[in-house]
């Protein structure tokens, strides 16, 4: 009886070591697991040295990191969703939180954010932003940081020139024309006319037009003449003002092209930083898109960056405890000094790096400026990126060309945005 007795004992705590899952250890040790959605040899290092600081001050939490490249993802997710086999915290941006949020996958942290050292320490846009994209308005992930839309220009050009840089689209305009010596190969503008060209454009058009809303009433504002007028304006600068290449233009081309020395301007965001600056040095700054007639500053942000915790981990407090040292100002600074981008603690506004930073230091200028406008593109719907890529861009390439009118071209997306969003609205 005595042996049934033990072998019953034995069997018993064997089940609840086994029960207690998700790397939780019978010392009490717990290893969670840690995707970084951008995975690659420039933030590997960055996050490994974070990991090292988190377990030097939580010695019973190890942090297994596993770099994911952002364009598997999202993929990635979904198929650790349906296996059940999902990290205990991931990095996550709005760009896909919806579709997360849809599938249950994560869990909400409102509480968690309100009740810790977060509360009131995060950047009202970027947690504004998140709950937009949240079907419920709940905060899904801690946003960590944030990029946006600029101009790059070259300071020495706009000095010969005697020109200052542009506040006004008009004032880019004449400014794009004047700086436009085609037989010397120099051109004022170049326009991002191949993949990935459609955000931008769709950035460009709210901050001229100042409307300060993507749907009103259901209905897709994207067709409002105002935006049709900014979209005119790009469109007429092409071949006059800049390169005849740029209807095909990615990324990889135009940063080669404003990097070559031959483009005094250059929308892009504040990740091409590094590029800009390793080509140009001090030659190049950076403003916000000017704004449009109406005089507001409507900005359309990018996807916000943040880190999630997963219903499905069997040790959520130890995530969170993870997440929330990742967002702590001291982490939030180093990580957004290394990669220059928008932090999103507000402790890290008075870091010493962001002084040096003027591109950050300016993009933080608008973001918390009471009268700037967000207008979030609607990227939790499953259609947005099909819509605005694969659909779009070869039309976009044929306004260019004048083969279609501005106002036509943005009818047709317009058009397709309000029917996704009636689709998404009624399955919510």
């Amino acid at each position: 009886m005595r042996k049934l007795l033990v072998a019953v004992a034995a069997a018993a705590l064997a089940l609840s070591a086994c029960s207690s899952g998700g790397g939780a250890g019978g010392d009490g040790n717990v290893t969670i697991t840690f995707w970084d959605n951008n995975g690659g040899p420039a933030r590997e290092p960055i996050y490994k040295e974070l990991i090292s600081r988190f377990e030097a001050a939580n010695p019973t939490i190890k942090v297994e990191y596993v770099g994911i490249p952002s364009a598997s993802v999202q993929q990635k997710y979904d198929t650790a969703i349906a296996g059940g086999e999902t990290p205990d915290v991931g990095g996550v941006t709005t760009s896909y939180l919806a579709h997360l949020v849809g599938q249950e996958a994560l869990a909400p942290l409102d509480d968690r954010i309100n009740g810790g050292a977060l509360k009131d320490k995060l950047l009202p846009s970027l947690v504004e932003t998140v709950r937009q994209t949240a079907p419920d308005g709940k905060l899904y992930i801690v946003p960590s940081s944030a990029n946006m839309d600029i101009i790059w220009y070259r300071v020495d050009w706009f000095k010969d020139a005697g020109i200052e840089p542009p506040k006004t689209w008009d004032e880019f305009i004449t400014a794009a024309t004047k700086l436009t010596d085609t037989a010397a190969n120099k051109y004022g503008y170049t326009i991002r006319g191949g993949a990935g060209s459609v955000f931008q454009l769709i950035t460009e058009a709210y901050a001229y037009s100042g409307v300060d809303t993507f749907f009103k009433d259901g209905k897709s504002t994207l067709a409002d003449q105002a935006n049709a007028e900014l979209v005119d304006k790009i469109a007429d600068l092409y071949k006059k003002a800049t390169p005849e290449a740029d209807v095909n233009n990615s990324f990889t081309q135009m940063i080669a092209q404003f990097t070559g020395g031959s483009v005094a301007m250059m929308h892009h965001n504040l990740g091409s930083y590094s590029d800009v600056t390793k080509a140009l040095g001090d030659k190049v700054a950076a403003i916000p898109l000017p704004v449009g007639p109406s005089g507001k500053r409507t900005v359309v942000p990018n996807p916000t960056d943040g880190f999630a915790v997963f219903k499905n981990s069997e040790n959520q407090d130890a995530a969170w405890k993870f997440a929330e040292f990742l967002t702590s100002a001291e982490s939030n600074s180093y990580w957004n000094e290394k990669v220059g981008q928008i932090p999103a603690n507000t402790d890290v506004r008075s870091a010493a790096w962001i002084d040096k930073a003027a591109h950050v230091k300016m993009a933080l200028g608008v973001l918390e400026d009471s009268a700037t406008v967000l207008v979030p593109a609607p990227v939790y719907l499953p259609q947005y990126s099909s819509i605005t890529k694969t659909d779009s861009e070869p039309q976009y390439q044929k306004v260019l060309l004048g083969e279609l009118s501005a106002q036509q071209f943005l009818d047709d997306m317009a058009k397709k945005l309000t029917e996704a969003q009636k689709e998404w609205e009624d399955r919510k």
